[in-house]
């Protein structure tokens, strides 16, 4: 299925739309949730095909402010994966010497609760299953009778 590009910029308060694949293709949205359905309505129409036919890729052009803002998120994210495996290196050898859960969030620097997500958990034993009792029969004993 044939992907197109839809070059989406902020002007006067509407987002102007090109598809650069396809010359003369053009349209605009007032949002950019809107960018992806206008592109698909002005190619299916420049086309003459279904506009389920092909695929649209949104983008944006972004201000230096946003690229930055971006790429720092994605650093971020990163950042917080390699804190969360550290910490669970850390909990693990730390509960193993038996160690509170709040001595180790304690010596971490994050909450209990933040422990209790990230340590490894112990698979929890089967419950037992409920024994019929003996000797009754199936029908109530005296004592079990309500009063008259």
């Amino acid at each position: 299925m044939k992907t197109y590009t839809a070059k989406a910029r902020r002007s006067d308060g509407w987002w102007a739309i090109s598809v650069p694949e396809i010359k003369g293709v053009h349209s605009q949205a007032r949002r950019l949730g809107q960018v992806e359905a206008m592109a698909r309505d002005a190619i299916a129409l420049f086309l003459d095909v279904s506009p389920k036919s092909f695929k649209v890729q949104v983008e944006p052009e972004l201000s230096e402010e946003v690229v930055d803002a971006r790429l720092a998120r994605a650093e971020l994210i990163k950042a917080q994966q390699r804190a969360d495996e550290a910490t669970k290196r850390a909990l693990k050898k730390l509960l193993a010497a038996k160690l509170s859960v709040r001595e180790a969030a304690d010596l971490i620097g994050v909450s209990p609760g933040r422990v209790s997500q990230l340590a490894p958990t112990k698979k929890a034993a089967p419950a037992a299953k409920a024994m019929p009792k003996q000797g009754s029969g199936g029908k109530k004993s005296s004592a079990a009778a309500s009063p008259r």
